[in-house]
């Protein structure tokens, strides 16, 4: 990938690990850049400029009152696999930041979660072209049983750091 940033250059080492070790790096390094992300027991399942998946177990400290995932959990998920993806692309010249979150909640949730982001290879050069920018990025939300329960989309902005 040309243009490299840390984040990237960090992935492309952790690929160089045996598949099983993969995931479970990445998911604790994440969890330590990001700390809150780190909490939550977010695994990072795959991690590309074009696309990002991440599952988060539905365990008792992401659970609301009625046992499935808490909302503002899937809305950690939607940001951090739209967040981890983008910062793939972000040179490290600039700072990235969310600016919108929306989420809609369409059916109730039954198991661990699954979030998928993805770009386009176009997207992904707009953000490496651009020095100052936003992009919107969906997200699909899924539940044990493959339904999809949320919809969310995510913008994600980006300036030069201040020197």
């Amino acid at each position: 990938m040309a243009n490299k940033n840390k984040l990237s250059t960090l992935v492309g080492k952790i690929e160089k690990l045996p598949v099983s070790w993969q995931a479970p790096v990445i998911s604790f390094l994440m969890g330590k850049v990001i700390p809150f992300a780190g909490t939550s027991g977010t695994r990072v399942e795959k991690l590309t400029p074009t696309e990002c998946i991440i599952v988060m177990r539905n365990k008792k400290k992401v659970q609301n009152h009625i046992g499935s995932v808490h909302a503002a959990a899937m809305g950690l998920l939607a940001e951090s696999a739209t967040g981890f993806m983008t910062g793939l692309s972000v040179p490290d010249d600039r700072i990235i930041v969310i600016r919108s979150m929306k989420l809609e909640y369409g059916k109730r949730a039954s198991g661990d979660m699954k979030a998928v982001a993805s770009f386009s290879n176009e997207q992904v050069q707009f953000i490496k072209d651009t020095p100052k920018g936003d992009i919107e990025v969906p997200v699909v939300i899924t539940d044990g049983t493959g339904t999809e329960t949320v919809k969310a989309t995510m913008i994600w902005a980006w300036t030069p750091k201040k020197k």
